[in-house]
C-alpha cells in the first residue's frame, strides 16, 4: 500500500475500512486481527468486553470518537501504562508525530495521577530510550508535553529488546511500577510499523508470563504474526491494525473503551431495587433503604419486621408501622423514655389520673390497685366504692344504739329507761315522758280518772247483782234436793 494516497482516496478510505460482508471476506482480514472500525465495546483490561447497554442507555464515550465520555459513566481505571514506540527510519517524522498525538490522545482519556493511571514511555529503534518513569509525571499536561518532547531515534526495529527493557527498567518499583499487592494492572502498548530485528516471542511470553498485558499496535507494513506474537490473549482485543499512521489517532477512542471502566449506576444498568453503590472500576453492589434487607439476588429489597426478629430495641410494645417501620410504646402505668425506646414508670396516684373514687395504692412500678373506705365496699369496676356497714361508719345519725340490718341498711334503737323519738334517731327516758304527758295535758288525765270511777261504779253494782242471781239459783237447787 503506498504512503501517500491521492485525497480522493483518503477521503473514502474510512468506508474501505468498514467490515467486509462474510460472503467475501477481504485479505486485510485476518483471524487474530482487528481492524479500525471494527472492534465492538470492550471490557477493562484483562477481562472479556462488556456488553453494550440498552439502545435507551446513553452510552456516552463507547464507540464515540474524541474521547468524549459521560461524566462519572465512565471512568478509567488504575494502570501502570508504557507505551513502547517504534521511531525507527521508516517512520518519517510527519508519521512520529501523529503516533505521539495517539498516545495524548489515550492519555486524554486517562485518570492521571499518584493513585491513578501512571504512564511511561520506552523509545527505540536499533537502540532503546526511556523517556520518562512510570513516576516521573503525575498529571496530564506535563506528560503531554513530555510526549511532545519525544525525537526519533535512528534505523533498525530492535522489538524484543524494546519489551525487555520495559521490564527490566520500567515497570519496576524504583521506576514507579506498583507491587501486586496494589492489584493495579501492567499495561504495555507497543506501535511499530515495520517487521521485529530480533526475536520477540520468547520475551514477550516472558513478559506476558509476569503480568504484564501486551496490546500490540501495527501499522502499514507491520508483520501479522509477530504482532500476534508480542500481544496477549484473546487477541482478537489485543491486536490492532491500521494501514497509516494518518488513522492511527482514531485508535485511540478504542483504547478508551478498552481501558474505560463503566458505571452501571451512572448509566442505570444497575438493576438494583432502591441504592446502587459504585465501588470504581466498573464495579457496584446494590443497597436497600433504611428498614428493608438485601434479598438473595443482591438486587432487590424486603422489608424488614423488626418486630418480629425482635431487633427492634423497644423494651415493652413494638408496634409496626409502614413495611419497614415501627415505634415502641409501653404497658399501661408506664412513659415512653426521650430514646422512644425504653419506658419509665408512671405513679399514676401522685398524678392523680388513677379513676379511684376513695383510696389509689402503688403496687409494683407502674402499677396501681383502688380501695375503699371503712364501711365501704370495692365495687365491680374496681374503682368506685359503695356503702358497707353505716353502724360501722359511725355516719349513721343514731343517738344511742345503731343496729345493722344488713345489705347496707340499718336503724336506731335506745338504751334502756329511753324510748325512740318519733325522728327515729334520738331517745328520751320513759319517766321525763311521763311528767311531760302528765304537766302538758292535764285535762285529758282528769277526764281519764273520771272515766275510771265511774266504769269501777258500774262494775260493782254489776258485781252485786250477780251475786244476788247466784244466790238464788243456790236457793233452788237446794229445794230440789230435799223433796
Amino acid at each position: 500500500m503506498p504512503r501517500h494516497l491521492p485525497g480522493l482516496l483518503l477521503l473514502l478510505w474510512p468506508l474501505l475500512l468498514l467490515p467486509p460482508p462474510p460472503a467475501a471476506p477481504s485479505p486485510m482480514a485476518r483471524p487474530g486481527l482487528r481492524r479500525l472500525g471494527t472492534r465492538g465495546p470492550g471490557g477493562s483490561p484483562g477481562r472479556r468486553p462488556a456488553p453494550a447497554a440498552p439502545a435507551s442507555v446513553p452510552y456516552s464515550g463507547i464507540g464515540q470518537s474524541g474521547g468524549a465520555r459521560g461524566a462519572g459513566v465512565c471512568k478509567s481505571r488504575p494502570l501502570d501504562l508504557v507505551f513502547i514506540i517504534d521511531s525507527s527510519r521508516s517512520v518519517r517524522p510527519l508519521e512520529f508525530t501523529k503516533v505521539k498525538t495517539f498516545v495524548s490522545k489515550i492519555i486524554d482519556n486517562l485518570d492521571i495521577g499518584p493513585a491513578d493511571t501512571r504512564v511511561a514511555v520506552v523509545n527505540y529503534a536499533s537502540t532503546v530510550k526511556i523517556e520518562f518513569h512510570l513516576q516521573t509525571h503525575s498529571d496530564k499536561q506535563s506528560l503531554k508535553r513530555a510526549v511532545a518532547r519525544i525525537t526519533p531515534l535512528s534505523t533498525g526495529t530492535m522489538s524484543g529488546l524494546a519489551i525487555q527493557t520495559a521490564m527490566d527498567e520500567a515497570f519496576t518499583a524504583e521506576a514507579g511500577a506498583r507491587g501486586p499487592s496494589s492489584n493495579i494492572p501492567k499495561v504495555a502498548i507497543i506501535v511499530t510499523d515495520g517487521r521485529p530485528q530480533d526475536q520477540v516471542n520468547e520475551v514477550a511470553a516472558r513478559a506476558r508470563a509476569s503480568g504484564v498485558e501486551l496490546y500490540a499496535v501495527g501499522v502499514d507494513r507491520a508483520d501479522m504474526e509477530s504482532l500476534k506474537m508480542m500481544a496477549s490473549e484473546p487477541l482478537d482485543e489485543h491486536v490492532f491494525y491500521v494501514e497509516t499512521y494518518g488513522v492511527i489517532e482514531k485508535l485511540s477512542s478504542r483504547f478508551q473503551e478498552t481501558f474505560c471502566a463503566l458505571d452501571p449506576c451512572a448509566l442505570g444498568t444497575h438493576q438494583c431495587q432502591h441504592v446502587c453503590i459504585s465501588d470504581g472500576e466498573g464495579r457496584h453492589h446494590c443497597e436497600c433503604s433504611q428498614g428493608y434487607s438485601l434479598n438473595a439476588d443482591k438486587k432487590t429489597c424486603s422489608a424488614i419486621d423488626k418486630c418480629a426478629l425482635n431487633t427492634h430495641g423497644c423494651e415493652h410494645i413494638c408496634v409496626n408501622d409502614r413495611p419497614g417501620s415501627y415505634h415502641c410504646e409501653c404497658y399501661e402505668g408506664y412513659t415512653l423514655s426521650e430514646d422512644r425506646k425504653k419506658c419509665s414508670a408512671q405513679d399514676q396516684c401522685a398524678l392523680g389520673t388513677h379513676g379511684c373514687q376513695h383510696i389509689c395504692v402503688n403496687d409494683r412500678a407502674g402499677s396501681h390497685h383502688c380501695e375503699c373506705y371503712k364501711g365501704y365496699t370495692l365495687n365491680e369496676d374496681k374503682k368506685t366504692c359503695s356503702v358497707l356497714n353505716q353502724c360501722a361508719l359511725g355516719s349513721h345519725g343514731c343517738e344511742h344504739i345503731c343496729v345493722y340490718d344488713g345489705n347496707a341498711s340499718y336503724h336506731c334503737d335506745c338504751d334502756t329507761g329511753y324510748t325512740l323519738n318519733e325522728d327515729k334517731k334520738t331517745c328520751s327516758a320513759i319517766e321525763e315522758a311521763r311528767r311531760l304527758i302528765s304537766t302538758e295535758d292535764a285535762c285529758a288525765c282528769e277526764a281519764t280518772l273520771a272515766f275510771q270511777d265511774k266504769v269501777n261504779s258500774y262494775l260493782q253494782r254489776l258485781n252485786s247483782k250477780l251475786d244476788d242471781i247466784l244466790e238464788k239459783l243456790q236457793a233452788n237447787e237446794y229445794g230440789q234436793v230435799h223433796r
